[in-house]
C-alpha cells in the first residue's frame, strides 16, 4: 500500500518553505512532470495558482495545486 496525503496537507508541506520533490500533471497534455528540490514561493488562493522555484537553476514555474498528483514520496489525492 502506498502512502497518501490529502491535497490539505500537501498544501502545508509546501507552505512551510522547505526543499520538496513534486509530480504535476501538465495542463496542456496531461504528462507527468517531476520536479525535485523545489521551493513554494506563493499561492494565491483565489486562482489556485502556486508559483514554484527550482533550487538547482533558479527557474520560476506557476502550476495549479489541483494538478499535483506527488509530493516527495507520498501520493496526493483530492
Amino acid at each position: 500500500m502506498s502512502k497518501a496525503l490529502h491535497i490539505s496537507q500537501a498544501r502545508a508541506m509546501l507552505d512551510a518553505g522547505q526543499p520538496v520533490s513534486i509530480k504535476y500533471c501538465k495542463l496542456k497534455d496531461g504528462s507527468i512532470i517531476t520536479a525535485d528540490n523545489v521551493v513554494s514561493l506563493r499561492y494565491d488562493f483565489y486562482t489556485g495558482m502556486r508559483t514554484i522555484k527550482f533550487l538547482r537553476n533558479g527557474q520560476i514555474r506557476s502550476i495549479h495545486d489541483c494538478l499535483i498528483v506527488g509530493i516527495n514520496e507520498y501520493e496526493v489525492f483530492l
